[in-house]
């Protein structure tokens, strides 16, 4: 759940189709009184995966100008929180040079996300990874909004209270932090090379476990209320069973 009552709570994606290619973003915002807000966008031209994830994040904090408040941002893409908290400041100091001499890609919304970050203040922002694909509600969500205005679909987007709000946004992943790297994994966290143990999916309060994300995908698709996750262990998924308050 929201970590304090005065928290504003986003989630933020992108998708380019064929990276480059045709693009769109997403963002979910919550605010503390109950509100959501959906946003969405194409993009002008082609354009790649980490730009249009750039410019949900931006996208975000630019609707949040004037709303007080801390802000917990949620996000699967590690180029973002990696960039705005260590790589910007050494970019910055280069005179936005990478390590190697080379410009530094996306210096211009680098540049916008970087002031919007500060306008906040210090300990204004809080960022938190949570794993694509992995059934947290309000990351499926923006998923949906980015990748189905990449595809060129109509998407309606939510804007009204949160009790009326179809997605259970506020279901927040317990552990955020960034995939740890490794030689052996290429530079990728190590979660992302475990084959998982279960996808698990509840559906009109039926309870399944899939072998493949494709599965569950399937079954839960479409269906108000669905509720899905991916277990990495066979404790992991009884932690989310409990959580669910399902027996196993």
């Amino acid at each position: 759940m929201v970590e304090s009552a005065n928290q504003i709570v986003a989630f933020t994606d992108g998708a380019a189709k064929g990276n480059p290619g045709p693009g769109g973003w997403g963002v979910v915002i919550v605010t503390p009184d109950g509100e959501v807000t959906e946003l969405g966008g194409r993009a002008a031209g082609t354009t790649t995966n980490n730009r249009m994830e750039l410019t949900a994040a931006i996208e975000a904090f630019s609707a949040l100008r004037g709303t007080p408040g801390p802000v917990a941002i949620y996000t699967d893409s590690t180029y973002v929180i990696e960039g705005i908290r260590a790589w910007i400041f050494g970019w910055r100091k280069r005179g936005w040079k990478t390590a190697t001499g080379g410009d530094v890609l996306n210096r211009e919304l680098w540049e916008q996300l970087d002031a919007l970050v500060a306008a906040r203040g210090k300990d204004g922002v809080k960022w938190h990874y949570v794993r694509g694909h992995a059934g947290t509600p309000g990351n499926e969500r923006v998923d949906e909004i980015a990748d189905g205005l990449a595809q060129g679909q109509e998407i309606a987007l939510y804007r009204g209270p949160l009790i009326g709000y179809p997605c259970a946004v506020l279901d927040l992943p317990s552990d955020t932090t960034l995939p740890r790297r490794t030689a052996a994994s290429g530079g990728r966290g190590d979660s992302r090379s475990k084959t998982p143990y279960s996808y698990l999916s509840v559906v009109d309060g039926e309870l399944a476990r899939h072998a493949t994300w494709a599965d569950c995908e399937r079954r839960v698709k479409g269906r108000t209320g669905a509720r899905f996750k991916k277990a990495m262990t066979p404790a992991d998924e009884a932690q989310i069973l409990k959580d669910w308050h399902i027996e196993p």
